[in-house]
């Protein structure tokens, strides 16, 4: 029996690609810092799932006297809060040195942050900056996007055009009334 590849991580520094991005620098300013992080969790829910990955956005709560915690957004997405005391920096490379004691998982770390990411490639992940991040993101958004249209132009998306001749005559004598 073939063992399948365990599933790419993807490890997102939350603040820093908010920091990052002109659009959601925008956000943070006009809507405040929580929209912005819930735009960015709702660009990374579709990419996640449409790439197969297994994503973690991290936010850190290093001022912030609350306890850490995770939110599952999906089967591909989770939203990470450290806790108190901790930085996004030292919980992604915590994730990073026990993926590589424990597996071959490959592991992505998204930061621009030089020193987060030269450590993450010290462990073996690999480094995506925030501006690559955001061209993936284009990327993919507009490969769903011609999926969709492909999909709907598509002549055998309507049930009329999956059905046999006899049954499609039968609904038009049910239609004009001759049953």
């Amino acid at each position: 029996m073939a063992r399948s590849l365990p599933q790419t991580v993807l490890l997102v520094d939350g603040y820093n690609i908010i920091g990052s991005w002109t659009s959601l620098k925008k956000t943070r300013d006009r809507l405040g810092l929580e929209a912005a992080r819930w735009e960015l969790t709702q660009t990374l829910t579709d990419y996640s799932a449409f790439q197969g990955l297994n994503s973690q956005l991290i936010f850190d709560a290093q001022y912030r006297n609350s306890p850490g915690h995770c939110e599952v957004i999906t089967q591909n997405l989770a939203v990470y809060y450290t806790e108190f005391g901790q930085t996004a920096d030292t919980y992604i490379e915590k994730i990073c040195a026990l993926a590589r004691q424990a597996s071959k998982q490959r592991m992505i770390v998204a930061t621009s942050d030089r020193a987060q990411w030269l450590t993450a490639i010290g462990y073996g992940a690999e480094w995506m900056s925030a501006q690559q991040l955001a061209y993936e993101l284009g990327l993919t958004a507009n490969l769903v996007r011609q999926r969709q249209k492909t999909s709907k132009k598509s002549p055998h998306s309507y049930l009329a055009n999956s059905l046999n001749p006899a049954a499609k005559q039968r609904l038009e004598r049910l239609r004009m009334g001759s049953g």
